[in-house]
């Protein structure tokens, strides 16, 4: 449950146009609704902004479902990160009956259902290589889910550098930039040192023996020379989105 909905069921009640009992009804599962498989975290996103989100991987498809049910009956929204085609299908039909829209990302298995209708501030979601794009796609499925405007730019890595070119309005548009690399990670420094934006490096596990499954790229973002680079975990392109979305959020915020 978000903050406009519940002002909404507030308000209702303060005009009387919802009773006492009805009102109960919409918040007795503030802060959380045990649902036996899970405790649905309904008031995460009162307290700091993002709502829980559902980790498919190692998850029963019924427990999904089950988890996105709550989420939807209390705020109409859900993102689920890392799920197959077959759970989306499932996710789908339960969405149908609601009448709530959703979206698959099927690079990297994002489920995005009732997300936020305007979007707002900007992100550009760049990756070094076609491998990466599960990662960036991640990243930027998640900002669009939160309210951010997304753009891509993918396969632009440190091999042809002047591939970055065709995209330098995106770049320069942008409040803030998610840089996706694995191998030798190396493009955050790059772009880290050409411009002003906040700039969010995820690492992922592409590349040959050495890369370690991510590690030399993480620790090659770690270690940037160029100051200020944030750096996620290696494949997290979902906490990269939500950080890129907090940037965008207090940029908005400190305009009015």
């Amino acid at each position: 449950m978000d903050n406009d909905k519940l002002k909404k069921i507030l308000n209702s009640l303060k005009s009387g146009g919802l009773s006492v009992d009805s009102a109960l009804e919409q918040l007795k599962h503030l802060p959380y609704e045990d649902i036996g498989v899970a405790k649905v975290d309904h008031h995460r996103e009162l307290r700091h902004g993002i709502p829980e989100v559902i980790f498919a991987k190692g998850k029963r498809p019924e427990d999904i479902r089950a988890i996105a049910g709550s989420m939807l009956r209390s705020s109409g929204r859900f993102l689920i990160t890392r799920a197959s085609e077959a759970v989306f299908r499932d996710i789908e039909s339960m969405c149908s009956e609601h009448e709530v829209p959703v979206e698959y990302f099927g690079k990297s298995g994002v489920i995005a259902a009732g997300g936020a209708a305007e979007k707002t501030g900007s992100a550009a979601v760049i990756c070094a290589g076609t491998a990466d794009i599960p990662v960036a796609e991640e990243a930027m499925a998640t900002a669009l889910f939160l309210g951010t405007r997304a753009d891509a730019v993918f396969d632009v890595g440190v091999a042809g550098l002047h591939r970055l070119l065709d995209a330098r309005d995106i770049i320069s548009g942008a409040n803030v930039l998610i840089v996706v690399a694995g191998m030798e990670g190396a493009l955050p420094s790059v772009i880290g040192g050409m411009t002003d934006k906040p700039l969010i490096a995820v690492p992922t596990s592409v590349g040959y023996g050495t890369s370690l499954g991510g590690l030399t790229a993480l620790f090659a973002m770690l270690n940037s020379c160029v100051p200020g680079i944030a750096v996620m975990n290696i494949d997290n392109g979902f906490s990269a989105g939500v950080l890129a979305h907090k940037i965008n959020a207090m940029i908005r915020n400190n305009r009015r």
